[in-house]
């Protein structure tokens, strides 16, 4: 016996697909129709929508208008912003963002702080009996505020404000 798959063949019956007439759901660009008067002086040609095309004038209107767009001054670089920090100082002074701790920061403090227990790190708390894993030590340490971390806000255009740990509510 060998490891390759035996052919099955299962005989089925096909049956011819029925084709309908599928319409592009794309737009069509319209086709112009020359219109000739019973004088024989050709009109404006007009589209199969009935769309007239542009006469003279408006042609002129546009081509103004596109020279003013083309002369407007474009601005390739923003003018340059130097990052200001926020100083905090004292209880209360958070200027950016909630004054406690975000779920995304509070993650992540114990997401990090829980590696680095994990490797080998010293706790900074003397390590209760109910505590099991690396991060519920950290969760513990981040309940006293013992970590010592200072979370960074950074607003879009670029201002920040060092917060300590111990700052937060």
């Amino acid at each position: 016996m060998s490891d390759e798959p035996e052919e099955v063949s299962v005989d089925t019956e096909e049956v011819p697909a029925e084709e309908e007439p599928v319409e592009s759901i794309l737009p069509r660009e319209p086709e112009p129709v020359e219109v000739v008067s019973e004088e024989g002086v050709e009109e404006k040609p007009v589209t199969k929508r009935g769309k007239k095309e542009l006469s003279p004038e408006e042609i002129a209107e546009q081509e103004r208008l596109q020279k003013i767009i083309a002369a407007r001054e474009i601005i390739e670089v923003d003018p340059v912003h130097v990052p200001v920090e926020y100083e905090t100082t004292g209880k209360g002074k958070i200027m950016i963002g909630p004054p406690t701790l975000t779920r995304f920061e509070k993650a992540r403090i114990l997401g990090a702080r829980a590696l680095q227990l994990s490797l080998g790190a010293p706790p900074f708390i003397s390590v209760p009996k109910e505590v099991a894993t690396s991060l519920d030590l950290a969760y513990t340490e981040l309940e006293k505020r013992v970590i010592p971390i200072t979370i960074r806000r950074v607003l879009p255009n670029g201002d920040f404000q060092n917060i300590p740990i111990d700052l937060f509510d």
